[in-house]
């Protein structure tokens, strides 16, 4: 798994998408060397937090392995633990709850680290196209100042006295307290308002709008 690695092109500004005021933007350069992560449409997590506590582990029962190995060599008895472990191990039967229960648990992590391998992770970062000028130039969209721009645009709207937007990698849903005007009139204007703000923002996938009004209540 290649990670795009950074560059003097990369920034964290207080804008969205190519110049909008009120996001933060990832620009990276995916790394020339190729592989799965540089020609994802999406940005791949480091998964340093599971690699770390898989090397944790990893280094503790194999150190505790290799202190006992050398203790028998040095001409000690081997250690309780290992001969406890072994013990279980042969005489257990294979229907044992407990040796059922440790197997499922291993599966279950094993499960867990496969699907952290295989996916790019990072959902809260959503991928802009590409300039046509740079077109090896990656930019990712941070999902919750994209909906912060887009309640902005839906708060624009005249008879929407209050929004609430959450943007999902295919779908945006706007939620709006209407306080005046036809109904039919603020959606219709809403979701073009929310499909011009979402071609600005310059998303590699176009989202699909949902729009969900009710009557302001005072």
């Amino acid at each position: 798994m290649t990670v795009p690695q950074r560059t003097e092109a990369t920034e964290k500004s207080a804008g969205t998408g190519r110049g909008q005021p009120g996001s933060n933007v990832l620009l990276e350069k995916p790394s020339p060397s190729g592989g799965l992560g540089a020609r994802s449409s999406r940005l791949w997590s480091a998964r340093r937090i599971p690699a770390a506590l898989v090397a944790l582990i990893v280094f503790v029962v194999v150190g505790a392995l290799l202190y006992d190995v050398i203790a028998v060599r040095a001409g000690h008895r081997a250690g309780a633990w290992r001969t406890r472990l072994v013990e279980e191990a042969t005489t257990r039967p294979v229907d044992d709850p407990w040796l059922l229960a440790t197997g499922a648990v291993a599966v279950v992590l094993g499960l867990w680290l496969l699907i952290l391998a295989v996916t790019p992770g990072l959902r809260r970062l959503l991928p802009l196209r590409a300039p046509e000028d740079s077109p090896e130039l990656g930019a990712w969209l941070d999902r919750r100042s994209a909906a912060l721009v887009l309640r902005d645009a839906a708060m624009r709207v005249p008879g929407v006295s209050r929004a609430r937007v959450r943007v999902g990698r295919r779908r945006v849903i706007a939620r709006a307290e209407v306080g005046f005007r036809d109904m039919a009139a603020v959606r219709d204007e809403l979701s073009q308002a929310l499909r011009e703000q979402c071609r600005q923002l310059a998303l590699a996938h176009t989202p699909r709008v949902t729009v969900r009004l009710h009557h302001h209540t005072h």
